[in-house]
């Protein structure tokens, strides 16, 4: 896991805590502001999907033919 997707799984997190107050509160702009850091975490954890993605194919790269996964 790289630390992107633990930080998205943060903002998603929070961004839903946030949201859920804002409905129950009828605070539209933390309900907004909710939304955008579920979207924010949901970015990040891409992110570091995509940054674990390439670090296993450079790490497949470095080692012998052989041990290679197909």
């Amino acid at each position: 896991m790289d630390k992107k997707n633990i930080e998205g799984g943060l903002d998603k997190t929070k961004g839903k805590i946030k949201e859920t107050v804002g409905v129950a509160t009828g605070d539209r702009d933390l309900e907004a502001e909710g939304k955008v850091d579920n979207l924010k975490g949901k970015i990040k954890d891409v992110a570091g999907n995509v940054r674990e993605g390439i670090k296993d194919k450079l790490d497949d790269l470095d080692r012998p033919k052989d041990d290679r996964n197909p």
